[in-house]
């Protein structure tokens, strides 16, 4: 019998709140977890502080009695529509304020946790679930919410903690993560591409209204899209996820139908920056776009073999020794 070609790889994706899995980087995960990975998603809390989205709810009484459960409830149901495990940090929600973050949400959320606190639980799942490769945001948090931000910070810190044997040693045996990549399958510069492209194209663009914010949220920070994965075939399995969180998604919404459209026509894949690379290997050029497409190019496996620097496991060791020396993918 032969295993599917990513069997023996593990992908910990580290999400702020249950939905974030299936807007940011869902089809990667699905496609991961086809070709035979393990895929664990981690959320950081459990949207207790969401509102209902979706006018079609907003009359449930379990949702307005329950959120908390109903978004527990729409979690598994994304999470098996990706084909992913998941897996519940256990913070509180700290919603989105107004005004100052360290002043306006409440005591004990998430934000307001210490990092070398709130990463503890982290630590125990890296050091448990033992992945090569670790998603998260950037330090600003793909966008500002507090919670997303605070997600940057732990997972950063619980990666190097994880691979520390004289640091919490009663969480689990050392581990050290081989890559670490930020999600940036909402980047300014995916968004604005599109929108260029269908007004080229003399179509009305449903991010016309959303330019200068795309453009300011650039202005602050330039992002790497240094890993691009071909997913456009697991974009049905992204939307079905999505729609299971549906006290956040109207699927009767422009803005949803159109911008998931768009990026199948215009965009047809999803985007990390490597932030972290401990795999040895020749490093990529910084600031360079798209010069992977694979998440797992250049790991090793439990049993010592190592993914080829174009991506994709090597079908035998011997293929693998090849492949090290001529830099070729299996």
């Amino acid at each position: 019998m032969t295993s599917l070609p990513y069997h023996g790889l593990r992908l910990l994706t580290v999400h702020a709140h249950p939905d974030d899995e299936s807007s940011k980087g869902a089809a990667t995960s699905a496609k991961y977890a086809a070709l035979g990975a393990r895929v664990l998603i981690a959320s950081m809390t459990g949207g207790e502080a969401g509102d209902i989205l979706n006018p079609a709810l907003l009359q449930s009484p379990k949702a307005s009695r329950d959120i908390a459960g109903l978004r527990r409830e729409e979690m598994a149901t994304a999470a098996a529509a990706l084909g992913a495990e998941h897996v519940w940090v256990g913070h509180v929600d700290s919603g989105l304020p107004d005004g100052d973050f360290d002043n306006q949400t409440p005591p004990g959320c998430f934000y307001r946790v210490p990092d070398e606190v709130a990463m503890l639980p982290l630590v125990h799942i890296i050091r448990t679930f033992r992945p090569q490769v670790v998603t998260t945001y950037d330090e600003l948090g793909g966008y500002p919410h507090p919670d997303h931000i605070k997600n940057h910070a732990v997972t950063m810190a619980a990666v190097a903690a994880a691979a520390d044997a004289e640091q919490n040693p009663e969480l689990g045996e050392p581990w050290q993560v081989e890559k670490v990549y930020y999600n940036q399958d909402l980047s300014a510069k995916k968004w604005v591409t599109i929108h260029e492209k269908m007004t080229e194209a003399g179509l009305e663009s449903p991010f016309a209204d959303h330019i200068e914010d795309f453009k300011k949220r650039d202005a602050q920070r330039v992002n790497w899209l240094s890993t691009t994965i071909d997913c456009a075939e697991f974009f049905p399995s992204r939307d079905r996820a999505l729609l299971s969180h549906a006290t956040q998604i109207d699927p009767e919404g422009g803005f949803f139908s159109a911008s998931r459209k768009a990026a199948r026509t215009y965009w047809p894949t999803e985007e990390f920056e490597l932030a972290v690379d401990n795999t040895g290997r020749t490093p990529l050029t910084p600031g360079v776009d798209f010069q992977e497409t694979d998440l797992f190019a250049s790991v090793t496996l439990d049993d010592g073999r190592k993914v080829s620097a174009k991506g994709m496991l090597p079908a035998s060791p011997d293929e693998d020794e090849d492949n090290e020396a001529t830099g070729e993918s299996a």
